[in-house]
């Protein structure tokens, strides 16, 4: 957990304009709030909210959407009020806050893809401001990756179907790519624990020679585009064990078998050079 200078002085670091002391008075805030409340890790609660700030950091997100993280859950949980959030952090994180406690409230009790779908749309459509989603899904993400320290299997298994169904596709929706990712693979390994070890144990045995075979293949294709006057950002990565995994179970085949565990990304200039290095990419 981040600890409150560091904290600061991480969105001072790419925002020098950041309301430093807004950011301190949320951190104690959330702090007393919250009290001897704890998560089932046994951690003092208040570290979920900064830990969830933390996560938005990363994003290089302003002070109000950190601000708002840090707080996320105090309307709900604690017995501070929207009026003493508005008078000590200002209307928009007022305004924030009471989104993100409004999301909180909808309950995904539904077992068909459809009205998982329905719940989707809901959740964008309650969604003003772009951050309130943001603040959610990084909510989600750090719950996800605490999941392990809750004792009951069910609620496990439901927390992760949630948000294998609800919330990693509307990470996808928004660009958030990289929190799909993660919401995956963490879901995928509490709902399918075999699978995902067995994945996961070959992957790592394959990791070494990977890590060379991306390594070359993505010197090999920069060097192909710069041979036809294209410059390109060439870079590469493994699969993730659910994406495989639905590979695996779409085409019935052994990871062994698959031919596409590895992505590629070129990055150039312009769409014309996209479309060129797409034509000698596919020679």
């Amino acid at each position: 957990m981040l600890r409150q200078y560091e904290l600061v002085e991480k969105v001072r670091g790419y925002d020098p304009d950041a309301d430093e002391a807004m950011l301190n008075r949320a951190y104690v805030f959330s702090m007393k709030a919250h009290g001897s409340q704890t998560r089932a890790s046994g951690d003092p609660y208040y570290s979920h909210p900064i830990e969830v700030a933390g996560i938005l950091t990363d994003l290089h997100l302003d002070d109000e959407t950190i601000v708002t993280a840090i707080l996320h859950d105090t309307i709900e949980d604690t017995l501070a009020t929207p009026a003493e959030i508005k008078k000590l952090f200002g209307k928009n994180v007022a305004r924030l806050v009471d989104g993100v406690t409004k999301l909180s409230k909808i309950e995904a009790q539904s077992e068909s893809q459809r009205a998982a779908e329905n719940l989707r749309k809901f959740l964008l459509a309650m969604s003003d401001d772009i951050r309130v989603l943001l603040v959610k899904l990084a909510d989600r993400l750090h719950n996800m990756r605490t999941l392990h320290f809750i004792k009951n299997p069910d609620k496990r298994r439901r927390i992760a179907r949630e948000t294998m169904d609800i919330y990693a596709p509307l990470a996808e929706r928004i660009g958030m790519y990289e929190f799909m990712k993660e919401m995956q693979s963490l879901a995928f390994a509490e709902l399918e624990p075999e699978a995902y070890a067995s994945i996961t144990r070959r992957l790592d045995a394959l990791k070494v020679e990977g890590e060379d075979r991306i390594l070359k293949i993505a010197s090999g294709l920069k060097l192909l585009l710069g041979r036809q006057g294209i410059e390109a950002e060439v870079t590469g990565r493994e699969k993730h064990p659910y994406s495989i995994w639905k590979k695996m179970s779409e085409r019935h085949v052994s990871l062994e078998q698959l031919s596409d565990i590895m992505a590629f990304r070129a990055i150039v200039e312009t769409e014309e050079e996209c479309y060129r290095a797409l034509g000698v990419i596919h020679r």
